[in-house]
């Protein structure tokens, strides 16, 4: 089993992947297209297994977790090369959620 980690480390982790080599990030306007294109690729898988839109017999099925992996990476390395920490602006991000939308959703029965 995978060693769980947490975002904090995984986003210095992709930080010694990228600093290895010289090119170092790519630049903003770059990273942004990177991203749009891995999310295409999540929406043509999701499309493929759950819309009507399937898939053609040549084409290679996909699993959507390696498809999360590649935008996850990327969405890192935009968060890195911003000095973004992921793991401050996600908890940022539950908070307004658990604060401004509490009551927005019916909630389950115990």
């Amino acid at each position: 089993m995978a060693e769980n980690k947490t975002l904090s480390e995984l986003q210095k982790e992709v930080d010694l992947y990228i600093n290895q080599f010289k090119e170092g990030y790519f630049p903003p306007m770059e990273l942004l297209a990177r991203l749009t294109e891995e999310l295409g690729e999540l929406s043509r898988e999701i499309q493929h297994k759950y819309g009507t839109k399937k898939k053609k017999k040549t084409e290679v099925e996909k699993a959507l977790a390696d498809e999360m992996g590649d935008f996850f990476f990327v969405l890192i390395c935009m968060a890195n090369a911003e000095g973004i920490d992921l793991e401050e602006s996600l908890q940022n991000v539950l908070k307004k959620y658990n604060t401004r939308d509490k009551d927005r959703w019916t909630k389950k029965e115990d």
